[in-house]
């Protein structure tokens, strides 16, 4: 939207656009995100129902998502999916192009309809997607129960919204999956440090009790069911107890062991 379209546009949109530039600088999750779109399309379109749908980034097929809705439909968002190209929603994501359905939007040949929204039953439907970086990440869909003829200021200002946030949500997107691979990270760190204690800890019970690595590994993984303690913590017990016994007054390597001899 230029500065000049703005300067005459109504109050009520100028006051959409600040909202959309307050978002786009913010670092609003998705969930966020995803209810901010909801409520600018209301304000913009003042329609009955709004659906959002994302694609699936870590599908092959790139199928769409329900990730959010105005009405509540807490068994369909996360899970009712449609691929691309198929329904209305679909083919708006496979041709980079709105749709603006007036009335009887059920009747569209792509129309696909789901028995789980009850918006598959009103009469207007207008279908915008999300675009980042001239990509489309995701659909749009505003629906009215009765006839509807989607002006000219809805269509481009709900397009607008769709450019503008598709880029904030792509984002979102992008620092919830660095969340993730840094967390599986640190997970895998983790792992990797319990099984090298393990490891050492087996070897100390395989020379002080001249047992075999199998039998170390089940004596480990019973005393820590009975106890109710993980294995790194045995572990890291064990290995104190025979690093003090290595130092002078063993004695205080005794205090140490107590209560940490595994038996068969």
């Amino acid at each position: 939207m230029t500065a000049t379209a703005l300067s005459k546009a109504p109050e009520s949109q100028i006051s959409i656009v600040h909202r959309i530039s307050n978002i786009v600088s913010s670092d609003l999750g998705l969930d966020e995100i995803l209810g901010e779109v909801i409520a600018l399309t209301l304000q913009a379109t003042a329609c009955d129902a709004c659906l959002v749908y994302l694609l699936d980034r870590d599908c092959e097929e790139r199928d769409l998502v329900l990730r959010a809705s105005q009405l509540p439909h807490s068994a369909a968002v996360g899970s009712l999916r449609m691929k691309a190209g198929e329904g209305v929603t679909g083919w708006v994501a496979e041709n980079k192009t709105p749709v603006a359905l007036t009335s009887k939007a059920y009747d569209d040949p792509r129309f696909k309809a789901f028995q789980t929204l009850v918006e598959d039953t009103y009469e207007a439907l207008l279908s915008v997607p999300l675009i980042s970086s001239g990509e489309v990440i995701g659909v749009v869909n505003v629906h009215h129960r009765s006839s509807h003829k989607h002006t000219r200021d809805e269509r481009n200002m709900l397009g607008f919204i769709g450019e503008q946030l598709g880029n904030a949500i792509s984002r979102s997107q992008l620092a919830r999956e660095n969340e993730r691979l840094m967390e599986e990270t640190a997970e895998m760190r983790r792992e990797l440090e319990t099984r090298k204690l393990v490891e050492r800890a087996k070897g100390i019970l395989q020379l002080r009790y001249g047992i075999s690595e199998e039998d170390a590994y089940f004596r480990l993984r019973n005393q820590s069911r009975r106890m109710r303690r993980p294995m790194k913590e045995l572990a890291e017990a064990i290995i104190l107890s025979e690093d003090l016994t290595r130092q002078p007054g063993a004695q205080a390597a005794q205090a140490g062991r107590a209560g940490l001899e595994l038996s068969a």
